[in-house]
């Protein structure tokens, strides 16, 4: 194959247009719509008579209008098809799943807006803790044996030594190490049964049951509750899951409302069996608790037997002389009260209202010896009840009229304000009752007694309540003056800042800056002193937090005179720019239009500032590609209008501030970019010498802004759109300039870049944005003092000397798009234009000395790609060898003048190399042979016909 100089097809780009555009076709739908169903009719066809062909194939004929999928269903759901046809193999093996939606439905009248004590068990454990050390009984293992009779015997036995000496006590351990036993137990509870030695489980149950009356490390009684109890719930759910699978057999389950008389006799004996075991039990405590726990196994027995139990477990209670055991007792009660029977709500009432007639024991003398012994605070002890009260409270407020809520505030009263009670009448019942007697509750509040609870946490209780539900109107303004008064002579800066940050909220929602404004100094004026705040940021996080979900108008924030020094309490830096994120999420969500208001870009520009300044060598590329997106969001959000030199003026202050983050600068350079433009088009294209200087001065922002960039890419491709910005706006040298700095930055690209997290080859890269530069190059009109098409030459002596991969062929389809290219500069008018540039087809107009100097790159190029099929015919990799050649065939067909003799031989030459090994794809070469009969029809292209017959299609052996 020999070199030759290239000639161009000469093309009308207009007249090609109009042949791509699809033929206009009129349609008449009738009653056809896509959107209406189809009827699918399957038709047989015969056997095809290919050679070799031993499948039979069918084709569908669509009329109207039934849908595909259901008309081979014969109109049948499968789904419910499968429903309706119940196995009975798959009903037995679903027996956990019947067992789970029964036990939705027992639960049926608790809804989701009933909170979970799931929810409050770990709040419990991370409160109530000691560095006390702790005792804990351990039950001895037996050895178990087969035999029925020994069997029996040794159950017997086991039962006898329960309370008789059968275990021993562990001392001296940490809470830690508590735990960690509790959780061993409940294990051993598990392995027990599992291994069938049912005697050994209730044993395990009935001496962690017993540590619930022992109240020696006072403290963390709540947190021991909350551990035992678990092993109770386990316990309940074998014991009910046991029996339960005895009432079910390969034929038959029990319906998931099922009443005593489907239960066979077997399973009612079983269960009569646990219950006559408990009730052997000597002890009071384990014998209610484990009874409680198993309560769910009365309906077995009776439909009346869970509604006949509570109110006599209830009565054991009064059995129990401390009055911490007894409350935890009751809130065991409810707490399975309401798994069970929520609907029973009586007992449950019946249940507190006792608990408030020995309420007075709290106060006992037996008690304050107790605490004296341990060294305990009355105002602790009695934070110790507010888990218990809160739950059953919970439990009797769920649902209840609101007369209860009079009921319950009349005995608070009786019972001389107790602040323990009221703290938990007003966490327990709905937020819309208390809030329309807040003014009531405040009264209760200044009478209750100072020295057992303190009255701010009271307060910080109503105001938790008035954060969801809005009290009377002309009550507000008297009910946060009343709260406040209150609030503000605390000296404890902890107990300050818990109630302040509550009743922030109330104010925010119901009252303007001025009120926030005082409620903000109030808090600096507190928190400062002896850096009282530096405890205290999640506080003062949360009030940030509610302050600006109250408003959305920042000009407003910002006014707030207490706002910014309400920031500079925020001293430690992590927190300080969790603050400042917060706030700038806060305003890209709700500020709708750009802004200019100085008040606002000045406090953001410090928030931006903070957030900018914690970034160092450290700091994830996570948390960098975050703060760059806040800050990002400020920036667009800034806008001066038609003030050109002002949005200017920013965009450099902003630069200087924000150089650490180079998501930034890069939205700077797109924002400068965007500037440059909208002169331009406020200017019709037609600048004044203003206007030219102005737009100039925004192109050097670009060209000085984009060396100081990392990535190699990012680079390139802003040098390409700040040139195509510059050659918009006629600014050539500066175009020019940009173009040179972007080839000869091409040598630069590493073989491997880092793409989220991962290493990749740069070439697919690099291909994409040098085709991108290429259709950029043929508008750019040729600098006076260099060569022609002098950025085009410089481009390829750097494609030729990059280091390209052995076993890659980019840099031919690099070439070829060059062809392309040059191809396109040869037209006499170009495919397009930049409005007021001229671009080559108008500076040359047609010259040869243009002309031939094209051919010439032409003919350098061509050489480049032949040389490189020549080397990989040696190197024996032919599949790639045929890609290429047909590709190139492809590139002469489209942008060729195949009338040329040398060029029409290159093109066939090309084609035979493509199928030479039988390595072309047979489809594709048909293909191809049959566009080019097609276009050989059109009148400047009958000379195609001639290439087509001499064009063989060869087949593979």
């Amino acid at each position: 194959i020999h070199v030759f100089n290239r000639h161009s097809r000469q093309r009308n780009y207009k007249t090609e247009f109009e042949s791509c555009r699809p033929e206009i076709v009129p349609l008449d739908f009738g009653d056809y719509h896509p959107l209406k169903p189809i009827t699918v009719i399957e038709s047989k066809t015969k056997k095809m008579g290919r050679k070799g062909s031993t499948s039979s194939t069918s084709s569908s004929s669509s009329s109207s209008m039934v849908d595909p999928l259901s008309s081979v269903l014969d109109g049948t759901d499968p789904l419910s098809m499968f429903a309706a046809i119940a196995d009975p193999v798959t009903t037995t093996v679903n027996m956990d799943g019947s067992r789970k939606k029964r036990d939705r439905d027992d639960n049926s009248l608790v809804g989701t807006d009933f909170e979970p004590w799931s929810s409050k068990r770990g709040d419990i454990l991370a409160r109530y803790t000691t560095t006390e050390k702790l005792s804990i009984v351990s039950c001895k293992t037996t050895t178990s044996t087969s035999a029925m009779s020994e069997k029996v015997r040794t159950r017997l036995e086991e039962l006898d030594d329960l309370e008789e000496g059968s275990q021993r006590e562990l001392l001296n351990l940490t809470q830690q190490d508590y735990m960690n036993r509790i959780e061993e137990l409940n294990q051993s509870l598990k392995d027990a049964w599992a291994s069938d030695q049912k005697v050994k489980a209730l044993k395990i149950v009935i001496q962690c049951s017993k540590l619930l009356s022992d109240t020696s490390v006072i403290q963390f009684y709540p947190s021991k509750f909350v551990l035992i109890t678990d092993i109770l719930d386990t316990f309940g759910k074998l014991v009910y899951e046991r029996i339960l699978s005895m009432c079910m057999d390969n034929r038959s389950i029990l319906s998931d409302h099922f009443s005593p008389e489907n239960v066979n006799d077997t399973a009612k004996e079983t269960c009569l069996n646990w219950f006559f075991k408990i009730a052997s039990i000597r002890e009071l405590i384990p014998r209610f608790y484990v009874e409680a726990a198993i309560l769910n196994c009365n309906k077995f027995l009776s439909k009346t037997g869970i509604s006949e139990c509570l109110p006599r477990l209830t009565c054991m209670i009064r059995g129990i002389g401390d009055p911490l055991v007894s409350v935890y007792a009751r809130a065991y009660l409810c707490r399975v009260g309401m798994e069970v029977a929520p609907h029973l709500k009586e007992s449950l009432n019946k249940n507190f209202f006792d608990f408030l007639l020995t309420f007075k024991q709290i106060h006992g003398d037996t008690v304050q010896n107790q605490l004296v012994v341990q060294g305990v605070e009355i105002p602790l002890y009695l934070t110790l009840y507010s888990p218990a009260i809160d739950w059953i409270l919970q439990c009797i407020a769920y649902h209840a009229p609101e007369v209860l809520l009079t009921e319950m505030m009349e005995r608070c009263k009786k019972l001389g304000n107790n602040a323990l009670l009221l703290n938990s009448v007003m966490s327990a019942f709905r937020a819309e009752f208390i809030a329309t007697r807040a003014m009531d509750f405040i009264g209760m509040i200044k009478e209750c007694d100072e020295s057992g609870f303190p009255k701010h946490l009271l307060f910080r209780s109503l105001g938790l309540n008035l954060a969801l539900a809005d009290p009377p109107e002309s009550d507000r303004l008297q009910i946060l003056n009343e709260a406040w008064k209150v609030i503000t002579k605390l000296k404890n800066p902890q107990d300050y800042i818990n109630c302040a940050e509550v009743w922030v909220e109330y104010t925010c929602r119901h009252f303007t800056k001025r009120e926030v404004n005082t409620v903000l100094a109030d808090v600096i004026k507190h928190m400062t002193p002896d850096r009282a705040f530096e405890d205290a940021y999640p506080q003062l996080h949360s009030i940030i937090k509610k302050v600006i979900a109250y408003f959305h108008d920042f000009s407003i924030l910002f006014s707030v005179e207490k706002f910014l020094p309400f920031l500079d309490m925020f001293q430690k830096e992590n927190v300080r720019v969790e603050v400042c994120k917060c706030i700038m999420e806060a305003f890209i969500k709700h500020q709708q239009e750009p802004t200019k208001d100085p008040v606002i870009l000045n406090a953001l520009l410090h928030v931006c500032k903070t957030m900018h300044d914690s970034v160092n060598a450290l700091t994830l590329e996570d948390e960098k590609r975050m703060l760059a997106v806040l800050i990002n969001g400020f920036i667009k959000m800034v806008s001066f209008g038609r003030d050109f030199e002002q949005q200017l003026s920013f965009y450099v202050e902003t630069r200087s501030m924000f150089c650490n983050l180079e998501p930034v600068l890069v939205q700077l350079i797109h924002s400068v970019n965007k500037l440059t433009m909208e002169t331009r088009r406020v200017m019709k294209g037609n600048h004044s010498r203003k206007t030219a200087a102005f737009v100039r001065a925004c192109v050097a922002f670009c060209f000085i802004t984009i060396p100081s960039l990392t990535g190699i890419f990012t680079r390139l491709n802003l040098y390409l759109h700040s040139g195509q910005v510059a050659l918009a706006n006629q600014c050539l040298s500066q175009a020019d300039a940009f173009f040179r700095a972007a080839v000869s930055l091409v040598p630069e690209v590493p073989k491997m870049i880092n793409i989220d997290g991962k290493m990749r080859p740069s070439e697919s890269f690099l291909l994409e944005f040098l085709s991108n530069l290429f259709s950029t190059l043929l508008i750019v009109p040729d600098h006076p003092e260099q060569g022609v098409l002098f950025l085009v030459r410089g481009l390829l002596n750097v494609i030729q000397d990059y280091t390209w991969e052995d076993n890659s062929d980019d840099k031919i389809r690099i070439y070829t798009n060059v062809l392309h290219l040059l191809s396109a500069m040869n037209q006499e008018t170009y495919l397009y234009h930049v409005d007021k540039v001229d671009s080559n087809d108008s500076l040359y107009g047609g010259d040869s000395k243009f002309l031939a100097e094209n051919n010439k790159l032409c003919e350098t190029v061509i050489t480049q790609i032949l040389e490189h099929l020549k080397a990989l015919g040696k190197d024996e990799t032919l599949k790639r060898q045929s890609v290429l050649a047909l590709s190139f065939f492809n590139s002469i067909l489209a942008h060729g003048d195949l009338r040329n003799n040398k060029l029409n031989q290159l093109s066939v030459n090309l084609w035979n190399l493509a199928q030479r090994h039988g390595c072309a794809d047979t489809r594709t070469m048909v293909k191809t042979l049959e566009y080019i009969k097609k276009r050989s029809k059109q009148p400047e292209m009958s000379h195609l016909s001639e290439l087509a017959l001499r064009l063989p299609l060869q087949t593979r052996t």
